[in-house]
């Protein structure tokens, strides 16, 4: 009995001494890493921007009235001269109806008294007279058509509906908004620009725009830039146009854009973020550099040019060498790392 508990002294010893081993091994430490690789940079600076149609326009009625129906919805296509809406042209049509009745009882005396004027029994004032009221009747008569007219909104120009102000059986006011068309054939992007940076921008200045909801990147064309600044921000608006043949980009979508502006520097070559670049105690600079047992070493390196997050290396590294970008705080020369 005593040899058998004995024996599993022994075995429980072992295998604690083991377990002690094992948990002695160090696990790899986890960092972020990119391979040295051919890279350039254009100096372009990135800005956030918002999609705008190229002109809206604004229809109303003319005068005022109760909407009797609307005959688009919003996002609809429209041609010039389509009908948008109609309002309840009741009391129009009465109104026409008493100009027509008016004109042609002007003209009926105008017939009669002329056979009077010609024979000269008609004093030249009376007719005059007469004269005067057919041409009132007939000012009246073409006024009550254009009122009748104007019950019916057409679109005058061609484009998307944008939004839809006023419902059937609402009153219309004259000038009220009853729909508005955009015309997106072509569209703007509008960007804050700060004012450090606005004096290199001109009307000829490359960009470059990418619309994700849209899924879309093209290049920009000609620059409008603002001359009056955001008093809070101290930014000045400038709006790139865009061809749109598509429609993809509508008004409101979010635009990321690059503007390579004049006096923008560039760098080329092996290109690193700065914070991959470390200082050691003699003041020589150093990446980590993760071998193929995925251990790390340092690597003297000698830098460029910078620019913003990144800068070129113009000695010290290969091509195809992987170094560490993030979470190189805890490492120390052979650590093992995983990526």
């Amino acid at each position: 009995m005593k040899k058998v508990i004995l024996g599993l002294i022994v075995v429980l010893t072992a295998f604690s001494c083991s377990e002690k081993k094992e948990s002695g091994v160090k696990a790899p430490t986890r960092v972020k890493t990119l391979v040295v690789s051919p890279a350039f940079s254009d100096g372009a600076q990135t800005y956030v921007g918002i999609v705008e149609e190229r002109e809206g326009t604004a229809v109303s009625f003319t005068s005022m009235g109760v909407v009797k129906r609307v005959l688009v919805s919003e996002g609809q296509n429209i041609g010039k001269g389509q009908l948008i809406a109609e309002m309840d042209d009741t009391q129009a049509r009465n109104l026409l109806s008493g100009a027509e009745a008016q004109m042609t009882q002007a003209n009926d005396a105008l017939e009669r008294y002329k056979m009077l004027h010609d024979n000269g029994s008609l004093p030249e004032v009376q007719w005059v007279e007469i004269q005067s009221k057919v041409a009132q009747a007939k000012s009246q008569l073409e006024i009550a058509r254009k009122n009748l007219a104007d019950c019916r909104l057409t679109a005058p120009v061609s484009g998307i509906i944008g939004s839809k102000m006023i419902k059937a059986g609402e009153t219309a006011l004259p000038s009220q908004a009853v729909v508005t068309i955009l015309d997106i054939s072509s569209v703007k992007v509008k960007v804050a620009i700060p004012e450090a940076e606005i004096s290199g921008i001109t009307p000829s200045t490359p960009s470059t725009i990418s619309v994700e909801a849209a899924q879309s990147v093209v290049n920009g064309g000609k620059i409008e830039k603002g001359v009056q600044a955001d008093a809070l921000t101290h930014t000045y608006d400038v709006r790139i146009a865009v061809q749109n043949a598509g429609r993809k980009l509508l008004p409101g979508m979010v635009a990321n854009v690059k503007i390579v502006s004049d006096g923008s520097q560039s760098i080329a070559g092996k290109v690193l973020p700065v914070t991959a670049v470390q200082k050691s105690a003699d003041g020589s600079l150093f990446v980590w550099t993760v071998a193929k047992d995925s251990t790390v070493h340092r690597s003297k390196v000698n830098i460029g040019t910078t620019m913003g997050n990144h800068v070129s290396v113009t000695d010290g590294l290969d091509m195809g060498q992987r170094i560490v970008t993030e979470g190189y705080q805890k490492l120390s020369e052979g650590t093992k790392v995983v990526y």
